[in-house]
């Protein structure tokens, strides 16, 4: 008879799922209490690209000039005047000293109306024209650079030492990982880069596969390619920014989505695994991964069914890569045909099959997608827990598994503890802060946010070998995957548009 488990307190400080939950928590309580931080600046423009800004900037500024003059404005026109005389001359350095000039006189502009429409123009020109490469390698900048690697230096070591992992080979490996972000960071700033989408996240995932692919990880750099990590750190920090009503409002949608693609996603892989030759076992793990969310699904699901590592593994390939090509063309395809932002972000929460794929492709179709896209992704992650206990039990009547039968504690052992502090952070910052306060607080913690994911699709690309994907089988568990994944993309974009297009629910507000 087997020996029966009792509850495993460890993992409150071994574990990642939990640890993550206390740094984040750790990184909003120390914001909370009034910390501030000054992020380096990534953002620049080529001196070409800046030039073709200039007539539609010039274009503005007469309209400010009559509008400025018809409302009496004296001060408002004399500055748009000069900002005009220095737009006309082209020269990049004056156009930013006068547009500097301007931010202050909109300052005396008693219209509101016409006070938020220079503000913001004198702010873009500002910003266009001060933006420079040079300013991204200045000194001021590159000693923000320093800071900011010595701060996610510290949070992140301090995870690892609690977690009992290898500190030295941390501490060593982590400023590689980290300047590969830097990098990241410095082309997905260019603007005319941006301007088609292809974030920093984009970049990161990109330059990982690079170094992973070409020369190799160096072995002293692996310890620090922690992906599942510096993800869920980010996520605990989004829970933050993400309204608890928001939430409640979209999960219920991504709720009855995620029931739907689970069934007949998981059901058809199974089916095209074991057409394709594969055992129960393997169509088991590959189909729960593309049905639920890629990693931790194909790990809950090799648990259960005490599977062979080498099968999870190669499941977990096979996520990693099938979502480097789904986060860059799924939202690019979701603003070509105009989808609203929450059919675009149910789409790619529901078929995407990593939660840092998720995020980085939601952030892609923009703040509202991202939003619906994750909390869509948290749905099927809440059912990660339900799909291992019904495999558990599934195995235990075919006779596969040995030893005591699942029990109801299953459901929270695979659980990703990492929603609990992101529903925590939700809730806290919805309903026990004043909204400018957690608006103050966000506005730092955001950014710090974007950078753990950042250091995540590093890792991700680091972690992700294209060879090793025709290893095994004979390419059958890629086919089978591959073929059911199409199925759950089309599968899952029509329940989109059925759930969150307005067609068979309202279309959720924000």
């Amino acid at each position: 008879m087997a020996e029966k488990k009792g509850i495993d307190w460890s993992t409150l400080w071994k574990k990642d799922d939990w640890v993550s939950v206390w740094i984040g928590f750790l990184i909003l309580i120390i914001f909370m209490a009034g910390a501030t931080f000054k992020l380096p600046g990534w953002k620049w423009l080529t001196d070409g690209a800046f030039v073709e800004k200039i007539p539609g900037y010039s274009k503005k500024v007469d309209g400010l000039v009559k509008d400025a003059e018809a409302k009496g404005e004296e001060g408002l026109k004399a500055g748009a005047i000069e900002l005009k005389t220095a737009l006309d001359a082209k020269d990049r350095k004056a156009i930013g000293e006068a547009a500097g000039k301007f931010e202050k006189a909109v300052k005396e502009v008693k219209d509101k109306d016409l006070n938020k429409k220079a503000e913001k123009l004198a702010k873009d020109i500002k910003g266009d024209a001060t933006n420079t490469f040079g300013k991204v390698l200045s000194g001021p900048n590159l000693l923000r650079m320093l800071y900011l690697l010595i701060g996610f230096w510290i949070f992140a070591l301090i995870g690892i030492l609690i977690m009992g992992m290898p500190a030295g080979k941390f501490i060593t490996g982590f400023p590689f990982v980290f300047v590969l972000s830097v990098i990241a960071a410095i082309i997905g700033g260019n603007s005319t880069i941006s301007y088609y989408g292809l974030e920093t996240v984009f970049w990161a995932l990109i330059l990982g596969l690079l170094v992973s692919n070409t020369v190799g990880v160096p072995g002293w750099v692996k310890e620090a390619v922690k992906t599942e990590y510096f993800i869920k750190i980010g996520l605990v920090l989004l829970g933050a920014e993400i309204l608890f009503t928001t939430i409640v409002k979209v999960g219920a949608y991504g709720m009855v989505q995620s029931i739907i693609v689970i069934g007949l996603v998981f059901y058809f892989c199974f089916w095209v695994a074991k057409k394709l030759g594969l055992d129960d076992e393997f169509a088991s793990i590959l189909g729960t991964a593309v049905s639920i969310c890629g990693v931790s699904a194909a790990i809950a699901a090799g648990g259960a069914v005490k599977g062979d590592p080498k099968k999870v593994s190669h499941t977990i390939s096979l996520v990693l890569l099938c979502a480097i090509p789904m986060l860059i063309f799924q939202p690019v395809i979701a603003k070509a045909v105009g989808m609203l932002p929450a059919v675009a972000g149910a789409w790619i929460g529901g078929t995407i099959d990593t939660t840092g794929a998720v995020v980085a492709a939601g952030a892609i179709a923009g703040p509202e997608a991202m939003s619906v896209a994750v909390v869509v992704k948290m749905a099927q992650n809440v059912l990660i827990g339900v799909a291992a206990f019904l495999l558990a039990i599934w195995f235990v009547f075919k006779g596969r598994e040995a030893g005591q039968k699942p029990s109801a504690a299953e459901i929270w052992f695979r659980f990703p503890k990492f929603v609990v502090g992101f529903v925590i952070a939700s809730i806290v910052f919805s309903f026990f802060l004043t909204e400018a306060y957690a608006k103050g607080v966000t506005g730092v913690t955001g950014p710090i946010r974007a950078w753990w994911f950042n250091l995540a699709f590093i890792c991700i690309g680091l972690d992700t070998r294209f060879k090793e994907l025709v290893a095994m089988g004979g390419g059958r568990p890629a086919a089978a995957f591959l073929i059911a994944q199409g199925f759950n993309i089309i599968l899952t974009l029509v329940l989109a548009y059925l759930i969150f297009g307005g067609i068979l629910f309202p279309v959720p507000k924000f």
